[in-house]
């Protein structure tokens, strides 16, 4: 499965291919949203903009889904390399950090640890549900039912 490395937590979180980085943080605890987010976030529609996130693996362009129309809107004044949690899909593996409006203490030494460490890739599809083994003969497992 995809790893989500979230740089400020220290933390590597699991996921499923597919699965909103929104739902994954706040699933896990990471807290996206600042003071003003967690009065009035909009609940992952794209409105609020109090999501957004700075993807800082520098190999990983395809790791998340492609910028939405609603954030290339949101966004148009900040970084690239900025998204909104509630609008991107993870894909591969990926190091992220949470509120990059505000400071991170020692943040090249912490950045750079978490590139130089290895991210599993993860695989690009969901796992595949078991399939049980049926009997062969349905005249068998339907006698013992007409009793």
């Amino acid at each position: 499965m995809p790893v989500i490395r979230f740089v400020r937590e220290g933390r590597d979180v699991e996921c499923y291919p597919g699965e909103n980085l929104r739902d994954v943080a706040l699933r896990e605890g990471i807290e996206l949203y600042g003071l003003k987010g967690q009065l009035g976030n909009c609940g992952g529609c794209g409105q609020c903009i109090t999501c957004f996130v700075s993807v800082v693996d520098e190999e990983k362009n395809d790791a998340l889904t492609a910028r939405t129309v609603v954030e290339d809107n949101k966004l148009r004044r900040r970084p690239q390399d900025w998204r909104l949690a509630c609008q991107a899909l993870v894909e591969r593996s990926v190091l992220i950090l949470t509120r990059p409006q505000v400071r991170l203490p020692n943040a090249e030494a912490r950045l750079t640890a978490a590139r130089q460490a290895a991210l599993p890739v993860g695989p690009t599809a969901w796992p595949a549900a078991a399939i049980e083994e049926q009997d062969e003969d349905p005249e068998a497992a339907t006698a013992g039912e007409e009793d």
